[in-house]
């Protein structure tokens, strides 16, 4: 390959690049200008018991309402594996 070529080829793919840097930079600081402002203040609801839990989004609201014993897996789980050990408090005082 000639000086002249590689030359000639570095000037096209640093052109290439420099155009699709500054396209990306455009375009997000056109869609960061451009989007909504979101200036109405959330109004937070409060669960209406101990189980349940709002969870909410700007497109979704999500409500989880747990059974009244729940106990969670990975305490479940936890629990069961602390239950060899036979340390104090671990569970097996009771037999």
């Amino acid at each position: 390959m000639k000086l002249k070529t590689l030359m000639t080829w570095n000037l096209r793919v640093s052109a290439v690049y420099a155009v699709g840097i500054w396209t990306m930079l455009g375009s997000y600081s056109y869609y960061r200008y451009m989007r909504p402002k979101d200036d109405t203040p959330e109004v937070l609801q409060e669960p209406r018991g101990p189980n349940e839990h709002v969870h909410q989004t700007a497109y979704s609201k999500t409500v989880i309402i747990y059974k009244k014993d729940f106990v969670p897996y990975t305490t479940r789980i936890y629990n069961f594996l602390r239950s060899f050990s036979g340390e104090p408090g671990s569970g097996d005082g009771n037999k």
